[in-house]
């Protein structure tokens, strides 16, 4: 196994893939933070890369809510000291619970592990949050259940967050991950049809394997240099010019300026319209 293991004392650990960081996550190494707080220990997060549907089940493989990079950083965020991404492979999805705990608890010398109640690790989702706190018994640690998120009526999750974004409701979708959904990708020089029409538009590259919005006309946030801006983005096919792949375009407004080559962030504030053709 190899990953990028940077604690080398005892430590609590939250293991998951942990896509969009969304509200339910939040629960979860929140309680491990304060824990480790309190016990004076390093707060790790620990999670894979790719994700492990992709190992298991490539014909299914899901739309990611985060990159890497971004799952890190929002981990960061909610105060662990650090995070650790595995590289996911079938050897590795082949081993017993018993047997990645074992390996775990020699990495990291583990205190505590956290998990949501629908959380299973091990060969074929063997290892249940409940047949968990036996291993970690018998291995010297006690295994933390932190029980679902609920929002009416429904536990938060990754898939429900994904089919919100797929229709257009990104309001809903940002009450579930506790922040707008954003996509992060460089300006590119694009065909320039925004300022053919009077309102010059950023054309980003969108980036591959990421859940996308339902086509349509949105209000924006757009992160630049680290100052936050208001606009407006299209992001779709365009079919008044008779194209075909998806293409996100933003008007930033208030601004003045060339973006060209810029890593811009673009969170989705609400859907104004669907896409419509223009004669």
């Amino acid at each position: 196994m190899s990953q990028d293991k940077s604690v080398e004392v005892g430590a609590n650990l939250a293991i998951g893939v942990f896509d969009g960081v969304h509200r339910g996550h939040h629960d979860i190494v929140g309680q491990m933070v304060e824990q480790s707080k309190r016990e004076g220990l390093p707060a790790v997060c620990f999670t894979f890369d790719p994700d492990p549907d992709e190992v298991l089940h490539p014909e299914r493989r899901p739309q990611a809510l985060a990159s890497v990079p971004e799952r890190v950083e929002l981990l960061k965020s909610i105060g662990v000291s650090s995070v650790d991404v595995l590289a996911f492979t079938a050897e590795i999805a082949n081993r017993s619970a018993e047997e990645f705990l074992k390996w775990v608890r020699r990495e990291y010398d583990v205190r505590g592990l956290w998990g949501g109640s629908d959380f299973a690790l091990g060969r074929g989702r063997e290892g249940t949050i409940d047949a968990l706190r036996g291993i970690g018994a018998s291995l010297g640690f006690e295994v933390h259940r932190v029980e679902p998120l609920v929002e009416g009526g429904r536990v938060v999750s990754s898939t429900w967050i994904r089919e919100l974004l797929r229709e257009g409701d990104v309001r809903m979708a940002a009450k579930l991950l506790g922040r707008n959904y954003g996509l992060r990708a460089e300006v590119v020089s694009g065909a320039q049809r925004g300022r053919d029409l009077g309102f010059p538009t950023a054309n980003m590259v969108l980036p591959p394997g990421r859940v996308l919005p339902a086509d349509g006309v949105y209000f924006v946030e757009v992160e630049r240099n680290g100052t936050w801006l208001r606009g407006v983005s299209s992001l779709g096919p365009r079919p008044t010019f008779g194209e075909e792949e998806p293409l996100l375009e933003t008007y930033i407004l208030d601004f003045e300026g060339d973006v060209y080559g810029d890593l811009l962030e673009v969170r989705f504030v609400e859907r104004i319209r669907a896409l419509a053709r223009f004669e």
